[in-house]
C-alpha cells in the first residue's frame, strides 16, 4: 500500500485512479486525515464527520472505503451522498459538524480522484490545504501512526440539503424578486447541474439544459470552464436560443462561469463587482477580498459604492484563510470561485446565480449592456508558460519592472498609475502564470506583449 507523496497538493488531494489513489492506500490517507483532525479535540462528544462524493466512475467504491474506515476508527459519519462541492461546504458549516471529506478530483479528467478536506473553525471552514495541516496529513500517512480505535462509529444519512442551502441563499441574496429569464447552462456532465436545477424548481426561468445527466466519463468535454474551448458550445447555444444569460460550473460546482446574451465570456472581476455592489448596498462599509490577478475593476466599484477592498493570493483555500482571519462579507477570484460569510467563508453557487438574476432583473437593459456599465479596466487573461526556474525569471522581471510600487504577497505584483501585472508560480502545475491589466484596452495589449516577449526570453 504505497503512497505517493506528490498526490498532496497545495489545497486538496488529487491523483490518477487506480494507479496512485485506490481502494488500498485511501485507509491509510483516511487514517491520516483522521488522527490529524481529532489530535486536539479531546474527550469531548463524538467527532462527526461529513462525507460527500462526486459522480466520477471511481467515487463509489473510493466512498464506500472511506465510510467504512472512519466508522472503523470510532467517528461518527454524516453520509450527504453525491453532491456538489458547494453543497458538501454548506453541510458542514450550516449543521455545525466537526469537519468534512469529499471525493472528488474537482476540474481534473476523468482518470483522477481524490479528496479535499475542511474543518470547523471558530469564523468559518478551514479548508485543509499545505498551511493548514495537509503536510502534516502526508507526514502521517507516509509514517504510519495513526490514532487508535476507541469503538466502533455511526453512519447516518442526510438528504435534503439543497433545500437549505436555497433558502439560505435566497437571504443571502435579500430574498430577490426576479423576472423570467431564458437561461443555457452547459454542466459538463457534472455535479453543477444539481444546483442548477434546484434553482430552476424554485424560480421562474426557462432553461435549455445542455449535458445535465450526471456522468463521470466526461462525454461532451472537459468540466473546466476556465479552458475556453469548452465554452464554444454554450456561447453558440446562448445566441441560437436569443437566451438572456449562460451558466458553466466547473466538475464539482465550486466554479461559476457567466456568458452574456451575446455569447460573451463575462469576466469573472465584473460578476464579482455586480455581487459586491449588491451586498455593499445592505452592508454599509463592508469589507470584500478580490485575488491579486485583476483588482481594477472591482476595486473602482467597491469603492464607489463604499466599500473596502482587501487583496488576497490566488487559490480558493488562502481566500477562505484570509475571510477567516481578516473578515469581510464576500470574496470573488478571478478563476470563478466565490465566497460568502454566510456559507463558511466557502464557494455557494446559488447565491451568485440569484444576486445577478436579480440585478438583471432590476435592469431594464441585456447582460452585455450592464457588463459595459460596470467595466472599469481591461484584462488580458491569464498567460501560462512552461518553465524550469520560475523563481529566476520571477527575479529578472522583478529587476526590469523595478521602478513600480512592487507586492510580493504570491509571486509577484507591480503596479504603475495605469496598468498593473502579477507574475506568479502555479499552485498545482510547473507553470509561470501572467495577468496584465489596464484602463486602456491598447495599453493591456501592449504591455501583455511586451511581458510575454520578455519571459520567452528568460525561459
Amino acid at each position: 500500500m504505497n503512497i505517493n507523496p506528490g498526490i498532496f497538493k497545495g489545497y486538496d488531494i488529487r491523483a490518477i485512479y487506480p494507479k496512485d489513489i485506490n481502494e488500498e492506500n485511501i485507509v491509510l490517507i483516511v487514517k491520516a486525515i483522521y488522527t490529524f483532525l481529532v489530535k486536539d479535540y479531546g474527550e469531548k462528544k463524538p467527532f462527526t464527520l461529513v462525507v460527500g462524493t462526486d459522480m466520477r466512475t471511481s467515487s463509489p467504491s473510493l466512498t464506500k472505503v472511506v465510510i467504512e474506515t472512519l466508522e472503523g476508527l470510532g467517528a461518527n459519519i454524516v453520509d450527504v451522498g453525491i453532491v456538489s462541492t458547494p453543497t458538501f461546504y454548506f453541510s458542514v458549516s450550516h449543521y455545525g459538524y466537526d469537519a468534512g471529506i469529499q471525493i472528488t478530483a474537482s476540474h481534473n479528467p476523468k482518470e483522477w480522484n481524490g479528496l479535499k478536506i475542511v474543518q470547523k473553525g471558530e469564523k468559518g471552514l478551514i479548508k485543509i490545504g499545505k498551511p493548514t495541516g495537509l503536510e502534516e496529513i502526508k507526514q502521517i500517512a507516509l509514517g504510519g501512526k495513526f490514532i487508535q480505535p476507541k469503538g466502533k462509529g455511526t453512519v447516518s444519512q442526510k438528504r435534503g440539503i439543497l433545500d437549505d442551502e436555497f433558502v439560505n441563499s435566497l437571504r443571502i441574496a435579500g430574498n430577490p424578486k426576479i423576472k423570467m429569464f431564458k437561461i443555457v447552462a452547459d454542466a459538463a456532465n457534472a455535479m453543477g447541474s444539481q444546483y442548477i436545477n434546484a434553482v430552476a424548481r424554485k424560480i421562474p426561468m426557462d432553461l435549455v439544459r445542455m449535458n445535465f445527466k450526471l456522468d463521470g466519463t466526461f462525454p461532451a468535454h472537459q468540466p473546466d470552464p476556465l479552458q475556453k474551448e469548452t465554452l464554444v458550445d454554450l456561447q453558440k447555444r446562448v445566441v441560437q436560443e436569443k437566451a438572456d444569460l449562460g451558466l458553466a460550473p466547473d466538475g464539482d460546482g465550486d466554479r461559476l462561469f457567466f456568458i452574456d446574451e451575446k455569447g460573451n465570456i463575462v469576466p469573472p472581476t465584473i460578476i464579482t463587482s455586480i455581487v459586491a455592489k449588491d451586498l455593499l448596498k445592505k452592508n454599509k462599509g463592508a469589507q470584500i477580498l478580490i485575488d491579486i490577478r485583476y483588482i481594477f475593476t472591482p476595486k473602482k466599484i467597491i469603492q464607489e459604492n463604499g466599500g473596502k477592498m482587501m487583496i488576497t493570493r490566488v487559490g480558493h483555500a488562502y481566500i477562505t484563510e484570509a475571510m477567516n482571519k481578516y473578515g469581510g462579507i464576500f470574496a470573488g477570484e478571478s478563476s470563478g470561485h466565490y465566497f460568502f460569510r454566510e456559507t463558511g467563508n466557502s464557494e455557494s453557487q446559488i447565491p451568485m446565480i440569484l444576486t445577478v438574476l436579480k440585478v438583471l432583473s432590476s435592469k431594464n437593459k441585456p447582460f452585455s449592456k450592464i457588463v459595459k456599465d460596470y467595466t472599469r479596466s481591461y484584462e488580458s487573461g491569464e498567460f501560462n508558460f512552461k518553465v524550469k526556474d520560475g523563481k529566476a525569471i520571477i527575479a529578472a522581471v522583478k529587476e526590469k519592472y523595478k521602478d513600480g510600487v512592487l507586492d510580493e504577497m504570491d509571486g509577484i505584483a507591480v503596479n504603475y498609475p495605469t496598468w498593473r501585472f502579477s507574475v506568479r508560480t502555479s499552485n498545482t502545475e510547473p507553470l509561470l502564470r501572467l495577468n496584465v491589466e489596464s484602463y486602456s484596452k491598447k495599453e493591456t495589449e501592449r504591455k501583455k506583449s511586451e511581458l510575454i516577449r520578455l519571459i520567452k526570453r528568460l525561459s
